[in-house]
């Protein structure tokens, strides 16, 4: 028997599919050239045709504040259950709330 993988992407086959209309769509210019500043709060969207820095599925739809940029990436500090963490996630996973 094999044993079962248990990888980065298991069981996500339906949290990170893609619209119809937006199969294949790889980021846009205006997507990846996204100014954040600090303080500023985002919702993390993972694009699954992009694998780097693509921040792990369960935090998928959570919502963090961006802590500062670290090269083309921004840090971003995301509450899950009573911890905080700091992630690290390029602009094409992430989506800015209009306040």
């Amino acid at each position: 028997m094999v044993k079962h993988s248990r990888g980065n992407r298991t069981r996500s086959r339906k949290l990170l599919r893609k619209a119809p209309r937006e199969r294949g769509a790889v980021p846009s210019l205006g997507r990846l050239m996204l100014d954040l500043k600090e303080g500023e709060r985002v919702v993390i969207k993972i694009n699954s045709s992009t694998h780097n820095g693509m921040p792990h599925r369960r935090y998928q739809g959570k919502v963090g504040t961006v802590l500062g940029k670290r090269g083309k990436s921004y840090e971003v500090k995301v509450k899950l259950g009573d911890k905080e963490k700091v992630l690290v996630v390029r602009p094409e996973h992430l989506n800015q709330i209009k306040a």
